[in-house]
């Protein structure tokens, strides 16, 4: 039966949340989870929460490599510095004026936790070639897009795919507030992680967004929204949220009217991460008291589940996944990480040709795919040059900072993260 090796286990409660789902199918109760982390408590925690969630067969270990051995599904959910490289993310940019909501997909936040990511990731696609070529590695990392990148231009060699329920939960939402089901609602849906767009939307044929421009019309809360911002003025709703969405262009986050005016609230992500670690601590104690975790919540929905069922049975789903370029958006760069519709099947993973964006969003795409590719070009080339025209070139950080700022910013995160980052970009 097969084996699913989970990297980063120690992430608590997602890997009870993805556990929970995959042992949901009656068809994959006999699989082998197979956990790693390099923090023995939390591997010791990750492995009797998979006992709890009642699978058969639990093995773990310290050693990567060990634990890949045999998979046929590699789920990374690594934070490489965990909470206080993602503080460091916030404190830092914060002392020179720069707002971030949740640092960790562009901006500063996101260049720097791609970069400290990159050198895990190396390590991570050797193991995988090495011990397990075959199987299909599943990210759920941020930030998604430069890993799915990096990872295609290190290692094409790779089965991957990235997850994110960002549209799932988007067309969920969307579809409770125009009064349809969400489950009989079709939709296209397109564009770069945490920056994808709703280009078709439909229920029973009828389009959805002129019902979707009458809730916003009786509603003026709505207005107060980022992303209802963005689609009023570009034509299609964005699929993440506002929080998420601020981030990635210049007119919201350098002004503190427009952050009054769509209620953006900074360092939003610090505060979550805080959580995160509170819920663990409360889920290690209740353990160790010989006492249930901490309910999950009834209502997550996450991709890898369905896509490790239709590896298995061969059941035909279609669900959005993250992969690099090659001809599926005509008008975004080849070999970019782009975010597109994807059958499922027994034979894999099948991202969908879906053409040309309309022009005004791959605009905002391409803006958003230059600081991608400067930030993984400054790890495969080693030329910590690029670091520095990345932050350049992202542009809520060159909405609010001169150029000299941005040159003092990216030298203060270099020494803050230090041994973190690839060691040829340590002197950015």
């Amino acid at each position: 039966m097969l084996t699913i090796a989970f990297v980063g286990a120690g992430s608590v409660e997602f890997t009870r949340q993805l556990l929970r789902d995959v042992l949901s199918f009656p068809e994959l109760a006999d699989v082998t989870i197979s956990l790693h982390d390099v923090d023995a408590e939390r591997l010791d925690v990750a492995a009797a929460l998979a006992r709890l969630a009642g699978a058969a067969h639990v093995r773990t270990s310290l050693s990567r490599r060990e634990a890949l051995e045999g998979a046929g599904v590699v789920v990374n959910m690594v934070a490489i510095g965990g909470h206080a490289a993602t503080l460091t993310d916030f404190d830092v940019p914060e002392s020179f004026g720069l707002r971030q909501t949740i640092g960790d997909t562009l901006g500063i936040g996101g260049i720097f936790r791609g970069l400290r990511t990159f050198p895990f990731l190396d390590g991570l696609a050797a193991d995988v070639l090495a011990v397990c070529p075959d199987a299909w590695l599943l990210n759920y990392t941020n930030p998604m897009a430069m890993n799915i990148q990096y990872l295609a231009t290190v290692a094409p060699r790779l089965k991957v795919a990235g997850l994110c329920h960002s549209v799932h939960w988007t067309i969920h939402d969307l579809s409770a507030l125009v009064g349809v089901p969400h489950d009989e609602v079709d939709f296209l849906s397109a564009g770069v992680n945490h920056q994808a767009w709703i280009l078709r939307w439909q229920h029973g044929g009828r389009d959805l967004y002129p019902a979707l421009d009458a809730a916003i019309e009786a509603d003026p809360g709505l207005a107060r929204r980022t992303r209802v911002d963005l689609y009023r003025r570009f034509g299609f709703y964005p699929t993440e949220t506002s929080e998420h969405s601020s981030e990635y262009v210049p007119w919201y986050l350098r002004h503190q009217s427009e952050v009054e005016r769509l209620r953006l609230p900074v360092r939003d992500y610090a505060t979550i991460s805080a959580e995160n670690v509170a819920t663990y601590e409360k889920t290690r104690a209740a353990l160790a008291a010989g006492e249930p975790p901490p309910p999950l919540s009834d209502d997550a929905v996450e991709y890898a589940p369905q896509v490790i069922h239709s590896l298995v049975t061969g059941q035909r789903r279609t669900i959005q996944v993250n992969v690099a370029n090659h001809g599926l958006i005509s008008n975004l760069p080849q070999g970019a990480a782009v975010e597109v519709p994807a059958t499922l099947d027994r034979l894999g993973v099948h991202p969908h040709h879906v053409g040309a964006l309309p022009r005004q969003l791959a605009a905002l795409n391409r803006n958003f795919l230059n600081v991608v590719d400067l930030t993984v070009a400054a790890a495969v080339e080693g030329d910590p040059r690029h670091v520095r025209h990345a932050a350049l070139c992202d542009p809520a950080t060159a909405a609010a900072l001169t150029v000299t700022q941005i040159d003092d910013l990216v030298a203060a995160m270099t020494a803050a993260h230090g041994d973190l980052l690839p060691a040829a970009l340590r002197g950015a």
